[in-house]
């Protein structure tokens, strides 16, 4: 048994070579490690750079919000889409709930809307629920 610890420095370096054989530590290992690392890397990429989200490339941002009635309310809103879009509209009143729906067919292009929802009680916001492509499957 060593006495000090200056001997069990020198006997674990004598055992370092050992160690880095059976562990890979020759440049094999880095070269696969590197070509994985390149592999993951670049498929990362291709994959940030073709994500197109969830709403298939038409994108709708809401410009402003009126309810001066209790039977209709009014939105403006910008859509951009290629081909054209088809967005569903729905009014809620002050505790959420649904009080008119309105789908709108919008040309394509960016292009800015106006249209009023009516309602069966006095809304308190109107919404884009969901804008998709002309054409596509609900």
């Amino acid at each position: 048994m060593s006495a000090t610890p200056e001997d069990d420095a020198v006997n674990s370096a004598d055992t370092a070579p050992a160690l880095r054989k059976r562990h890979g530590n020759g440049p094999v290992f880095f070269v696969v490690a590197t070509l994985f690392a390149v592999a993951v890397s670049v498929g990362w990429g291709f994959s940030v750079m073709n994500y197109t989200g969830l709403s298939g490339g038409v994108y709708h941002q809401v410009v402003a919000v009126t309810a001066p009635t209790g039977d209709a309310a009014r939105i403006d809103f910008e859509v951009n889409s290629k081909n054209g879009a088809e967005c569903l509209l729905r009014a809620l009143d002050g505790q959420m709930v649904e009080v008119g729906t309105e789908r709108v067919e919008v040309e394509g292009g960016n292009r800015m809307v106006s249209q009023t929802v009516e309602t069966v009680r006095q809304a308190s916001t109107v919404e884009v629920a969901s804008c998709r492509e002309q054409g596509s499957q609900d």
